[in-house]
Formats: structure tokens, sequence, C-alpha cells
């Protein structure tokens, strides 16, 4: 996603990218892929989504919850996919990844990360309604919400790059008390997550989440909180005080929404 839209993009495709947020990621870019740096904690929290969403593309699939390469055959979308964290591992389960970015730092290391990895993956760099992406069998948008300019245009981004019978994956931080002390006054004063990451006012409730997909014709599945534990670290969880993780589908003709 580029820092700035073109005015024919701002006509048909409402601008999601807020410039100061992208020139934040972007100004991280380096240390992406080194777990003990400025995103250590989304390092730490990949393999809580990842088995997630294996857990979730199996089932929505059929699939053999043993397959190496479930994806093998698939389209597989991440919006917000930062230096490819979420990406390498799309690719390795077999899928073709397309992943968008609103920082062309990010996309650049990724591109460069995926390349000495040998992985073939398609980069994009900017709005994410005017690049003209439909028919993926998987759609992921982790931790990306809370960080755009219109949420309701950014939904109906997705929706329109998801295909028929399609799995989307959304994740994001819950507007509460604790996420506030936690993730944002916590975490962030204790440089644990660099600061200005979160802005506690932009993060969305569960219900609120339901209604903007409900909004674009989508069924929100029954959410997974992501919970942090001194002793087990972050999991999943039915606790969603701080962060969750939920399944995403077109809703059925007559489904109640």
């Amino acid at each position: 996603m580029s820092n700035a839209t073109t005015a024919a993009n701002l006509g048909a495709n409402p601008a999601t990218i807020r410039p100061e947020e992208a020139a934040h990621f972007g100004s991280l870019a380096a240390q992406w892929w080194d777990p003990k740096g400025s995103s250590a904690m989304l390092h730490r929290l990949n393999p809580v989504r990842l088995g997630f969403i294996r857990a979730a593309i199996d089932a929505h699939f059929g699939l053999d919850p043993k397959a190496r390469r479930p994806l093998a055959g698939k389209r597989a979308l991440d919006v917000g996919c930062g230096a490819g964290l979420l990406v390498e591992p799309l690719a390795r389960m077999g899928a073709a990844v397309t992943g968008v970015d609103a920082a062309a730092e990010n996309i650049a290391v990724a591109a460069a990360h995926a390349a000495g990895g040998g992985l073939a993956i398609d980069y994009r760099h900017g709005e994410i309604g005017a690049l003209g992406l439909s028919g993926f069998d998987l759609v992921t948008a982790l931790e990306v919400i809370e960080h755009v300019a219109d949420k309701p245009a950014f939904v109906r981004a997705l929706a329109a790059a998801l295909g028929d019978g399609g799995l989307m994956v959304l994740s994001a931080p819950n507007r509460t008390l604790a996420s506030r002390l936690l993730l944002v006054e916590g975490a962030e004063a204790l440089g644990m997550i660099p600061r200005g990451t979160h802005h506690w006012d932009d993060f969305i409730t569960p219900i609120e989440l339901h209604d903007l997909l409900a909004a674009e014709g989508l069924a929100m599945g029954n959410p997974s909180g992501i919970a942090l534990h001194p002793m087990k670290g972050l999991h999943l969880s039915d606790n969603l005080a701080l962060n969750y993780i939920v399944t995403v589908t077109r809703a059925k003709p007559g489904e109640q929404q």
C-alpha cells in the first residue's frame, strides 16, 4: 500500500492507508526478521496464529490434518503482510501467495527474504482496494484492521478479494481496559512493542467486526482469544480481552448475520 493515494483511486477506492502508519512500520522493516528485534512479539505470536489458520483451513476445505502442503493448488492473499512473516509459511504450505503491504520498505525486505529462501511470492505495494485482487481461496489480515483509515472500505476490499467458497482469517486487538493497560500502556512502555504501534481508540471489538463483515455479506465464526500467560506464553484461549482471531466466510442465503 502506498503512502499516498492518487485522486483516481480515492474516487473508486476509498483510502484505507494512513501514511503515518505506513511510515512507522516501514521504519522497522530492517528488523522484521530478527526474533529479538522490534518485531519480537510478532515472532512469538506467529506460531499461535499459524496453528489457528492450519486448523481452520483443514476444517473449511476438508483437508487431512497431517498433509504437509494443505494449500497446494490454492491461492492465498495476506493483506498487511509486513516483511512476510505469515506469507512464507503459507507458501511452504503449498499456496500461490500474494502479499500486500502499505510500506514499500516492508515489501522490499519481504521480497529479498523470500528470494533468499527460494520462495516465489507475489509481493505488492499499494492500496488494497485499487489492486484488483480477486478469487483467492484464503485471505488473511492479521493485526491490520486497527491500523487502517477506513474500516468499512478495508473490509469491502477484503470481501472483493475472497473467492467463492473461500476462507478469510482476521485477527485484531480487542478494545478493552485490559488491552489498553497491557498492549499500549504496558508493552509499549516496557519496550516489548515499539512506541506508537498501537492506538487504543482504533482497536475493534468482536461485535463491531461482526457488524462490518455482515454489511458485506460475510459471516464471522466464533472468535478465539489470544491470551498471554506467564507459564503458557501466548496461546489460544476463551479469553478475548486482549486479542482475538476469527474465521470468516460468505454468508449463505438466509443465514442470519
